[in-house]
C-alpha cells in the first residue's frame, strides 16, 4: 500500500524468523544502534503492543491452553489490528521509523504454513485486520528450527504454546518464510548461523541504507 498518499513519511521495518532465531535479540540491538545515531524508533511486537492486544498475547502463548487453529487465527488478527490502529499507523503518520517483531508474515508461516488453513480467506482477514498496510522492508532471520531450539534449551527457557509444537510444524513455518521471501522483494534474508556482530552489522547497514532513500 502506498503509504505517501496517505500523508505519511514513516517507515515500516518488520522482523520475521522461526523460534530460536534471535529475533528479539536483533531488534532491540539495532533499535540501540539506530537510537545511538539520533534516529528515533518506535518498537512493538506481535501478538502484542497495545495492552488489549498484550492481554491476548498471554492467551495465546499460555501452554495450559488449548486453541483450536481458527481460534488462534483470529486472536492473532484481532491482537494484529489494535496494534496496527493504535501503534503503527499514528506512528507512521507522524514521520517516525517503526519496528515490529513479527506482523503478517507470521500468520501466513505459523498459520497457513504451520496449521494448514486456506490460504485465501486467511490473507483477506489479513488484509481486513490490517488495512492493507504492508512494511517497506522484512528482515528474516533464517536458521534450521533444530538449531533455534537448542539456543532455546541453553536459555534455559520454559516452552510456550507455539514452542511446544512438534518440529515437523517448525519445519512448514520456516518453508513458508522462505517460499514468502522468494515471492517478495521486501524480504531481506539474514543467515542466522552468522555470529551476532555480523548480524547485527549486515542489518543495520540494509536499514540505515534504506531510511537514507
Amino acid at each position: 500500500m502506498d503509504r505517501d498518499s496517505e500523508g505519511s513519511t514513516g517507515c515500516f521495518i518488520t522482523f520475521e524468523g522461526v523460534e530460536g532465531a534471535g529475533k528479539s535479540s536483533r531488534c532491540l540491538t539495532l533499535i540501540d544502534s539506530l537510537k545511538k545515531s539520533g534516529i528515533e524508533v518506535v518498537h512493538t511486537r506481535e501478538p502484542g503492543g497495545p495492552y488489549a492486544s498484550e492481554k491476548i498475547r498471554s492467551i495465546l502463548l499460555d501452554p495450559d491452553l488449548t486453541v483450536p487453529p481458527l481460534t488462534e487465527l483470529m486472536l492473532y488478527l484481532a491482537s494484529r489490528a489494535s496494534n496496527v490502529e493504535l501503534v503503527v499507523r499514528p506512528a507512521l503518520a507522524a514521520g517516525k521509523l517503526v519496528i515490529c517483531e513479527r506482523y503478517s508474515d507470521a500468520t501466513f508461516a505459523y498459520q497457513i504454513g504451520g496449521r494448514g488453513l486456506p490460504s485465501e480467506p486467511v490473507k483477506e482477514s489479513n488484509l481486513l485486520a490490517t488495512g492493507g498496510l504492508i512494511p517497506d522492508l522484512t528482515i528474516l532471520l533464517d536458521v534450521d528450527p533444530e538449531e533455534g531450539f537448542r539456543r532455546l534449551l541453553r536459555q534455559g527457557r520454559i516452552r510456550d504454546r507455539i514452542e511446544l509444537e512438534d518440529i515437523d510444524f517448525h519445519r512448514r513455518v520456516r518453508r513458508m518464510y522462505l517460499d514468502l521471501a522468494e515471492s517478495e522483494d521486501r524480504f531481506f534474508v539474514v543467515d542466522a548461523m552468522l555470529s551476532p556482530v555480523q548480524q547485527d552489522e549486515i542489518i543495520f547497514s540494509k536499514v540505515i541504507s534504506l531510511i537514507s532513500q
